[in-house]
């Protein structure tokens, strides 16, 4: 089948037999290429399972070097950091900036 009519123009003038020799033609294309993707997502799925493996060695190795701490302490440090910058961020943005904090219902009026 011509490429013109494996791309639906011109399946007016075909005979039945055609239509259906394209039709399996599209077929067989389809599940080659829904083949093809399925195994181009296992390849990249075990490539990302190796890459956990690696990562979930560094980090034990990483946690024996230098003594793993408890996760709740952990915690509290990252929330302290946290913390710190988000008052940082408001002291800095309240020096520089002014807002006009009142409410106004009804169509905009101009204000002076």
């Amino acid at each position: 089948a011509s490429q013109r009519k494996l791309l639906g123009h011109g399946l007016d003038s075909c005979s039945v037999e055609e239509l259906q020799e394209i039709t399996g033609q599209l077929e067989r294309s389809v599940r080659k290429i829904r083949e093809r993707k399925a195994h181009l997502f296992a390849e990249q799925m075990e490539q990302l399972r190796a890459k956990e493996r690696l990562l979930l060695e560094e980090n034990a190795k990483l946690s024996e070097e230098f003594g793993a701490q408890p996760r709740l302490l952990l915690r509290q440090q990252q929330l302290s950091v946290e913390e710190k910058g988000a008052v940082s961020y408001w002291s800095q943005s309240s020096l520089s900036s002014e807002v006009e904090t009142e409410l106004f219902i009804g169509p905009p009026v101009t204000r002076c």
